[in-house]
């Protein structure tokens, strides 16, 4: 496995679409493999395809905490197929979007269809983080931010801030070498 580099906006890659996946193969479960342990070391709890510039329709997720147990999920071509009528309000964060948060609302609990680490179609009903993490994720796979959820305003002043800081970063680099950001909150950083 192998850790590789998350994009952070507003990196014009980040709003592409990306292409389904035509088979699970040997390459996409390396692909799943690097894009978990490259979520677990940033931290996250979520991480799609293209926030490692892999335009695939591509998604891993692991939302563990006490009171749930899900474990690392791969999933391959996810489609929400249900969405529930109530909604929820959740302060959502991303790993391409560091050290900022907002609440975005989104459908409280989703049925996704996809292919799994071994290529079988499974659906899942997923309901509150899950949810949010999956719709989350499943965003990214149509080049969609979670701050594209949010005032354009508030968006804007997001994206500025993140030109800011790595330019800044950019500035270091070249100063003392690369600099690696931590999310403070892997919670919200899906």
């Amino acid at each position: 496995m192998a850790l590789l580099p998350i994009l952070t906006a507003p990196d014009p890659r980040l709003k592409k679409k990306s292409l389904p996946v035509e088979t699970v193969d040997a390459g996409v479960r390396q692909l799943m493999d690097d894009m978990l342990e490259t979520m677990y070391d940033a931290p996250g709890i979520g991480l799609a395809a293209p926030q490692v510039g892999v335009l695939k329709r591509v998604i891993v997720l692991d939302i563990d905490r006490e009171d749930t147990k899900t474990g690392p999920l791969f999933m391959a071509n996810p489609e929400i197929v249900e969405a529930s009528d109530e909604d929820l309000s959740y302060e959502e964060g991303c790993l391409s979007v560091p050290d900022h948060y907002s609440d975005v609302v989104r459908p409280a609990a989703v049925k996704v269809r996809y292919l799994d680490r071994d290529g079988k179609t499974q659906e899942l009903a997923c309901e509150g983080l899950l949810a949010t993490c999956v719709q989350h994720e499943i965003d990214h796979l149509d080049g969609i931010l979670f701050i594209d959820h949010i005032s354009a305003l508030k968006r804007n002043m997001i994206l500025r801030k993140l030109l800011k800081a790595r330019k800044e970063q950019e500035r270091d680099a070249a100063e003392r070498g690369p600099v690696k950001t931590k999310v403070k909150d892997p919670e919200h950083a899906i």
